[in-house]
């Protein structure tokens, strides 16, 4: 039978099947491969025997407190020297952006060789590269190589919550900006220090257009007039309090209002940006212009704040952040990420009542939740799909692979629909498996696993794979009909059969 033939049998026997009621907790045995599997992207060869004589509870502590694990030395390299993640917004923009590719094609012009706003628009794509396949290269090597594999997880957890398109404009070189300074600091902190820097960082000014945002009276002939409401309403329907979370149209107009003058210097006007952002927020990139703030008083959620310029907005931060439908909202998506797409309503209650009496301290809520019966049932053992991210990491993990070559890992991300940094909604990339259980993704998956296997893929592994090893590594958690294949198949294609099991595409 052909090669893909047989994987493809074995993928597409992935079963949808919740379970209907709790039943027995996990054994002993299967505990560090399930907090392997759940807390980290996935087992390297080794973990599952460090978890064990470590013990899974030290092991979820360490996990919870990144800061006690020393990181990789890789990756704290090339972090350091990293300028998508260190620049500031406004030195991103100057180095990056349009008065760059300016400065460059004039350069270029005068030694007589070329059009200008040809090479200029040559050199603005060429600066957008360059600056996302740096902020690529570290996401990826982080989730690959770093220890702290909870805050990577979260990282990634807490990105797709507060998605920002990195294709819309300016985002493209503020994206690893956004990552590392607003939300990877307080991937295990508190949700009100997340809330705000996500509102101050340039990219999600700029991405839900809160840079347009101006009160009535600031209105110019010829400008972008009048209250802009985009930012407004994502920031209650998906970072805080959800969909159905109790407000109205009338508490979107009245945020918007009270985001009057929160944003950016117009960026089509590049020789004054950098000036500004400068007096401004230095450190994210944004500015409050009370020129274009609306001074009226308002009322949210039932909550009178008087007209006060940057203070309102903190109000307003405090309130939604404080709301028990926020509690509900995020302990919902956190139990849904780490138990199963229909997260069972008692922990959804249990994680909102630890976040409200912690004051939305995410460490305690993961804390909460990895001592929760729910996540440690067996009948959830292995009942989350890998999205196409954790696929590759996952696969680049088992086999301990060290990538030259990050190109084409981004390009399997593409090709498999996630591209990194690239969904262009505000609500970020799903985590369940109707979002990326389909028989084409899993073609595309099956063929990574082979070529990566067969060595055909000599700059991200140099193999080749042990179909033991890589059994081991992952705990040798297989059904008798994966067992079965993998034993019958040809000795070079068993390690594949392996990554493009039913048992592997879930986690």
């Amino acid at each position: 039978m052909n090669r893909t033939l047989v994987i493809v049998l074995l993928a597409v026997n992935i079963a949808i099947s919740p379970p209907a009621a709790l039943s027995q907790p996990l054994d002993d045995e299967k505990r560090a491969v399930h907090v392997l599997n759940r807390l980290t992207f996935g087992p390297r060869p080794g973990d599952l025997e460090a978890v064990k004589a470590e013990g899974v509870e030290a092991y979820i502590q360490a996990q919870l407190h990144p800061q006690t694990l020393p990181e990789s030395p890789a990756v704290a390299e090339y972090v350091s020297q990293s300028k998508a993640l260190n620049l500031t917004p406004a030195q991103l923009f100057k180095q990056y952006g349009p008065p760059a590719a300016k400065q460059q094609a004039r350069l270029i012009e005068q030694s007589g060789d070329g059009d200008n706003r040809k090479m200029e628009a040559q050199i603005r794509q060429n600066n957008f590269r360059s600056i996302y396949q740096d902020a690529s290269k570290a996401r990826i090597l982080r989730a690959l190589e770093s220890p702290r594999q909870l805050q990577e997880v979260m990282t990634d957890f807490w990105f797709n919550h507060f998605n920002v398109f990195a294709n819309k404009g300016l985002d493209h070189i503020w994206i690893g900006s956004y990552e590392e300074q607003a939300i990877r600091p307080h991937a295990l902190g508190k949700f009100r220090d997340l809330l705000e820097d996500t509102c101050h960082h340039a990219a999600m000014l700029f991405y839900l257009d809160n840079w347009r945002n101006r009160s009535q009276g600031a209105a110019v002939a010829g400008k972008d007039n009048g209250s802009n409401e985009n930012y407004a309403r994502e920031l209650m329907e998906l970072h805080t309090l959800g969909v159905d979370g109790g407000y109205t149209q009338k508490d979107v107009t009245e945020l918007a209002r009270i985001l009057t003058g929160l944003g950016l210097p117009d960026p089509r006007r590049p020789l004054q940006f950098a000036a500004v952002v400068q007096e401004g927020n230095p450190r994210f990139g944004c500015y409050f212009d009370r020129k274009r703030h609306d001074f009226g008083d308002k009322v949210l959620l039932g909550h009178v704040i008087k007209g006060s310029g940057p203070a309102e907005i903190e109000e307003a931060l405090d309130i939604l952040a404080a709301s028990p439908a926020t509690a509900h909202h995020i302990s919902y998506q956190l139990a849904q990420y780490f138990v199963a797409d229909a997260p069972p309503p008692a922990l959804v209650d249990k994680l909102a009542a630890t976040f409200t009496k912690s004051g939305g301290d995410i460490r305690t809520v993961l804390n909460t939740l990895f001592h929760s019966p729910e996540f440690w049932n067996k009948d959830y053992e292995g009942a989350k799909f890998k999205s196409p991210f954790r696929y590759l990491i996952s696969s680049l993990r088992a086999v301990d692979a060290k990538p030259t070559n990050y190109d084409a890992l981004t390009g399997f991300l593409r090709g498999q629909g996630m591209p990194l940094y690239g969904c262009l909604t505000p609500d970020g990339y799903k985590n369940t498996m109707t979002a990326w259980l389909n028989p084409d993704m899993l073609l595309k998956r099956i063929n990574f696993a082979t070529g990566l296997t067969l060595r055909r893929m000599p700059a991200v592994y140099s193999g080749p794979a042990d179909p033991q090893q890589l059994a081991s590594t992952l705990g040798d958690n297989f059904s008798i009909k994966t067992t079965d294949a993998v034993k019958k198949a040809p000795e070079p294609l068993k390690a594949a059969l392996i990554l493009g099991s039913p048992e592997f595409m879930k986690y």
